[in-house]
């Protein structure tokens, strides 16, 4: 039996002349206190089991003897729902909605399977600020290749070509995620943008020497010393700012890298000049660099930014990834560091990134090469000149 469902008392059956039609006396919805109205129920059996519904209200649905007939004809033949059947629909049609592999649905899944995702923070600004406008309410089956070519061109009018393809690389990471798990298709294909990232950044011996001047007039010395860290070590900002005492080896001359951006745990060399900075700093927090409250430092790019601006750098010099490019290049150009030293020292997992900083090597040799050349040319014109000196002694002998 199905009840009103409708907060109604379950009064005394009534007959109509249909049978299998009744209704009972219940308040009007709407009306005054005390006022009544009719409600229609209908009995029906369907496979064999007998069924008690509503059909509507006397003056809210307009409902007569004659009409509650017709909908029991219709409920029993199963060409019409009962409420109850409709609602339990609705709510099946709503949780298989709310069920629904949509990219917002995927990045929740995605993030709860990674809970030390690295780059977490970055990441979850690209979802909130590029991919919820576009895509959060939309499975990858109802995204097709227009959309995501739409989405690029308008990311490319505000954003750089390195950051579109960083947004897209993230979509489809959540994608193909959600198809490794078979919870959506994955035909879907994201072609990232190729982008030059073969960018490499130098400082010449006198933008060199204003920035240390800069760095030692800054009022502020926390970052400054973040920023000589990288230019003395070749550092990621994120490692400078994770490193703990704990991961120093003054003894053996070794820096610990734990948790780096390649993921396994790297040591690099303490350089003389890395190591009296060190030495020199006061040992108030686990971090070596720490922010507020000893807490490890987020912000360092504004600060980075102002000192580079007083050294007069180019606007375009990245305050501390350019640092890193600094450090690499002049050892590159240095001549006496090879590449797979020079890998090994910036902690890349492949040759492919450090051979940006080949042509800087390149360079060096060639140079290298001239000066060969230029100490033949000297010998051969000095051969000459012995030559001519000797033949002319001959002469004389003659």
């Amino acid at each position: 039996m199905e009840p009103d469902g409708r907060g109604a008392k379950m009064g005394k059956r009534l007959p109509t002349k249909y049978a299998g039609v009744f209704f009972r006396e219940v308040p009007r919805v709407g009306g005054r206190p005390g006022e009544q109205e009719r409600a229609y129920y209908v009995l029906y059996r369907r496979d064999g089991k007998l069924i008690e519904t509503m059909v509507g209200r006397e003056h809210r649905d307009g409902m007569t003897p004659a009409r509650a007939n017709q909908r029991r004809a219709l409920l029993a033949e199963g060409r019409e729902e009962t409420r109850q059947e409709k609602r339990e629909q609705e709510k099946a049609h709503a949780e298989a909605h709310a069920a629904r592999p949509t990219i917002a649905r995927l990045w929740a899944l995605y993030r709860e399977s990674k809970p030390n995702l690295k780059g977490v923070v970055t990441d979850e600004n690209r979802y909130q600020r590029h991919i919820v406008p576009a895509f959060a309410d939309k499975t990858p089956a109802e995204i097709d290749p227009l959309s995501v070519d739409r989405f690029r061109v308008r990311l490319g009018k505000t954003l750089t070509p390195k950051t579109v393809a960083n947004v897209l690389e993230l979509l489809r990471r959540i994608i193909n995620f959600g198809a490794r798990r078979g919870l959506c298709d994955s035909r879907l294909k994201i072609r990232l943008p190729k982008v030059d990232n073969l960018r490499t950044e130098d400082l010449s011996p006198e933008q060199l020497s204003r920035l240390l001047a800069a760095l030692d007039a800054s009022e502020n010395q926390p970052v400054a010393r973040i920023m000589r860290m990288a230019l003395f070590t070749g550092m990621r900002r994120g490692e400078i700012v994770k490193l703990e005492w704990r991961d120093l080896d003054f003894e053996r001359g070794f820096i610990v890298l734990r948790d780096p951006k390649g993921g396994q745990a790297q040591r690099i060399p303490m350089n003389a000049q890395a190591r009296d900075l060190l030495l020199s700093l006061p040992r108030e927090s686990d971090f070596v660099f720490p922010g507020r409250e000893g807490k490890q430092r987020v912000e360092v790019r504004r600060a980075a930014r102002r000192i580079c601006d007083a050294a007069g750098l180019p606007r375009d010099f990245r305050p501390m990834h350019g640092l890193r490019h600094a450090f690499a290049s002049m050892l590159a150009s240095s001549g006496q560091v090879d590449l797979y030293t020079l890998q090994r020292l910036l902690t890349h997992k492949s040759a492919a990134m450090t051979a940006r900083y080949a042509h800087l090597r390149d360079e060096t040799l060639q140079r290298a090469a001239a000066v060969a050349g230029e100490i033949m040319e000297q010998a051969q014109t000095q051969a000459g000149q012995d030559k001519k000196i000797v033949n002319l002694a001959d002469h004389r002998k003659g």
